[in-house]
């Protein structure tokens, strides 16, 4: 049986220094796969190997195991707390244990079936898992519990530098949703979610830079080159952008200001790099023609460890398609 292990402590340092959306990635500890047998898988890739979670180790462990520590004390004290749910399964999924933190996202969403958060977190954790048909039923929901209310910021489970949450409640519902459906390969779908998205993505130029990512994908994937072009046209060089640094720098390639070679070097990226730019820049070649580049970076992608990445399943579900 062929294990793939998520490098969790090199995925923290990528969290932190690299530029992610929200908590795609896990910050737990470095895998350890002297005895990669032992451990339970927490998904089945979309080519149907295992995966597994690492657990983490030393200082990381200490720090993410305390977090955990007062998030189930918070919802010991009190169940039907929805906050309390919420950071619970954040807390879980930081140390890598998806399928608890779903689980308490479905207790939560039992006690309390018009939450919108709890469909929104539940969703993005199935699209870890690749349970792609429940994060859309889940995403949808919430799409249609936030019609018509204002939106709310969301608090960071991995704060950037400044401390400073920049992603909201609505956007990152139609982010994961659009998200979810493009990886099923529904692009009509996704580009009727990140148009949507973007309607509550121009908060900021993080939100902003990470629609526009996938949406520009979206629509070059449907052959809407010019209105891919429109996409681009309020990215420039210097935007404010806090933690959707490999959002801004993708853009900046389909712009043409910057190399794909710039933007990731297969000879010197690490596979938190790899993970973070190596489906957009794959991507890249590929709706220009070049497939047989596209594929060699796609399997350099799910050659790696960061197996909750976003990047990662995206270069799953292509490949599992044939390019």
């Amino acid at each position: 049986m062929v294990l793939t292990i998520l490098g969790t402590a090199a995925l923290l340092a990528a969290a932190e220094t690299i530029a992610l959306h929200d908590d795609d990635f896990s910050p737990a500890a470095k895998a350890d796969t002297t005895n990669p047998g032992s451990q339970t898988p927490e998904a089945t890739s979309l080519s149907g190997k295992p995966l597994v979670s690492a657990p983490p180790t030393g200082e990381q462990k200490t720090r993410l195991e305390a977090d955990l520590a007062v998030a189930q004390a918070d919802y010991d004290r009190d169940p039907s707390s929805v906050d309390a749910a919420i950071w619970l399964g954040r807390r879980l999924a930081y140390l890598g244990r998806f399928r608890d933190a779903i689980e308490v996202y479905t207790r939560g969403i039992a006690r309390h079936p018009a939450e919108a958060r709890l469909y929104r977190h539940r969703g993005h954790r199935y699209i870890t898992v690749r349970k792609l048909d429940e994060a859309i039923a889940d995403l949808k929901r919430a799409s249609q519990l936030v019609a018509g209310r204002p939106d709310e910021i969301e608090p960071d489970g991995a704060p950037n530098k400044a401390g400073i949450p920049r992603s909201t409640l609505q956007s990152n519902i139609w982010y994961h949703l659009g998200l979810a459906q493009y990886l099923h390969g529904d692009f009509q779908a996704a580009l009727a979610s990140y148009r949507e998205g973007m309607k509550v993505s121009r908060v900021n130029d993080d939100m902003l830079v990470a629609t526009s990512d996938w949406l520009y994908m979206t629509l070059r994937r449907l052959k809407r080159d010019a209105e891919a072009r429109q996409v681009l046209e309020p990215i420039k060089e210097q935007m404010d952008v806090l933690e959707n640094g490999a959002y801004h720098a993708r853009l900046l390639m389909y712009k043409g200001l910057r190399t794909p070679e710039s933007v990731l070097n297969l000879n010197t990226a690490d596979d938190i790099q790899i993970a973070t730019q190596g489906y957009g820049v794959g991507n890249w070649y590929l709706v220009n023609g070049d497939k047989v580049k596209a594929k060699a970076i796609y399997a350099r992608v799910v050659a790696g460890k960061a197996w909750a990445a976003f990047g990662y399943i995206a270069a799953e579900a292509d490949l599992k398609r044939g390019l």
